[in-house]
C-alpha cells in the first residue's frame, strides 16, 4: 500500500511539472500566423550567458539592438522581423560566440537550437517583408559587420535581452 502511494505520489508530481512546463509555453501572434514559443526556456538559457557577455563587450559605444527598433516595427511586419532577426542570430552570432566556461557553451547551443526550432516554425507561415523592415535588418548586419566577429558576436548575445524582452511583449496569452 505504500509504495503504491509513493509511486501516485511521484506520478503526480511529474504530471504537475510536465503541466507546469506547457503552461509556460507562449502563442505569439505573428500577423496572420501563430508561433508557439517556450520563453521561460530562452530566459533559463540566457540567464547563463549574460553577464559574461555582458561583461566581456568592450564597444560600449556601440548599440546593434535599440528597444526604438524593435517597438518600431511596422504593423503586418512582426513575422518578418522576427524571422530576420532569429536568422541574424543563428547565421552570424551563435556560431561566432564563444564561452571558455562548458555551462555557458551548452547554454548558448541551446539557445541557438530554440532559435533554429522558433524559424521551422515561421517558415510555415509565409511572411512577407516590406522594404523597410528588410533597410532596419540590413543596418543590424552594417553594425555587426563594423566590428570584429567575436567581439560583435559577444555585443549580439549580450543584447539578446532585447530579443526576449520584445517576443514576450508579443503576446501576453500564455497557453494552458
Amino acid at each position: 500500500m505504500m509504495k503504491m502511494l509513493l509511486g501516485c505520489s511521484l506520478g503526480l508530481l511529474l504530471l504537475l511539472s510536465c503541466l507546469s512546463e506547457l503552461a509556460q509555453s507562449r502563442t505569439l501572434q505573428l500577423d496572420s500566423c501563430s508561433v508557439n514559443v517556450h520563453t521561460h526556456e530562452l530566459r533559463k538559457y540566457y540567464s547563463t550567458i549574460q553577464s559574461y557577455a555582458v561583461k566581456g563587450d568592450s564597444e560600449i559605444g556601440v548599440k546593434l539592438l535599440d528597444k526604438s527598433l524593435m517597438k518600431d516595427v511596422q504593423e503586418g511586419q512582426t513575422c518578418c522581423f522576427l524571422r530576420l532577426v532569429l536568422r541574424f542570430y543563428v547565421e552570424r552570432v551563435f556560431g561566432n560566440y564563444a564561452s571558455s566556461q562548458p555551462q555557458q557553451q551548452r547554454s548558448s547551443s541551446a539557445l541557438a537550437n530554440a532559435f533554429v526550432s522558433i524559424r521551422r516554425d515561421i517558415h510555415k507561415c509565409h511572411c512577407t517583408c516590406a522594404e523597410e523592415t528588410q533597410r532596419t535588418i540590413d543596418s543590424l548586419h552594417a553594425e555587426f559587420i563594423k566590428l570584429e566577429i567575436n567581439q560583435a558576436a559577444q555585443k549580439a548575445v549580450g543584447e539578446l535581452d532585447t530579443v526576449l524582452e520584445w517576443l514576450e511583449g508579443l503576446s501576453p496569452k500564455t497557453q494552458p
